[in-house]
């Protein structure tokens, strides 16, 4: 087989690999599970849906599938939120660590894959804020980016 042989058959098989680079997904929108709060808790968590940010730290929103009025997302899989979870276990935990940041009070739970999930506290919906790994270690300063849509949207009090 000659070079110029080999570079024709060589062609074809650049191709395929570009058309597949160009077809491969780069997207890392997220897959989440939605929350299945009762119609009061949902309503709250449609209103906060209303007024969450479109950027977070630089990262754009991009809401995860299946799409709902009950999740958001930014920088794809980065920043997940979810509204109307179950109360978290752990807050029966007394050595459970928690924070309030700008007036918003959160459950704060390591993860084994070194993400980070912040729950709310003492509000009439839980809201889950997950930073994945990678976001984590550039700390969760962000949350002081959902003070405001929280507190317009959900009353304090005591999620049922």
């Amino acid at each position: 087989m000659n070079v110029l042989s080999r570079q024709l058959i060589s062609l074809p098989a650049l191709g395929l690999l570009w058309a597949t680079a160009g077809c491969s997904s780069t997207d890392d929108r997220a897959t989440v599970p939605v929350p299945s709060p009762d119609a009061s808790t949902a309503r709250l968590c449609q209103n906060l849906h209303e007024q969450l940010p479109d950027r977070i730290d630089g990262l754009d929103r991009e809401d995860p599938e299946p799409r709902s009025e009950l999740t958001a997302g930014w920088g794809g899989s980065a920043i997940i939120l979810r509204c109307g979870v179950p109360r978290p276990a752990a807050l029966a935990d007394p050595a459970a660590y928690g924070a309030e940041v700008d007036g918003v009070g959160w459950l704060t739970e390591e993860q084994k894959d070194g993400s980070y999930r912040f729950t709310t506290t003492l509000r009439e919906a839980y809201i889950e804020v997950t930073f994945n790994a990678e976001h984590a270690q550039q700390g969760a300063g962000s949350l002081t980016d959902f003070a405001k849509p929280i507190k317009k949207t959900v009353p304090e009090g005591i999620a049922s």
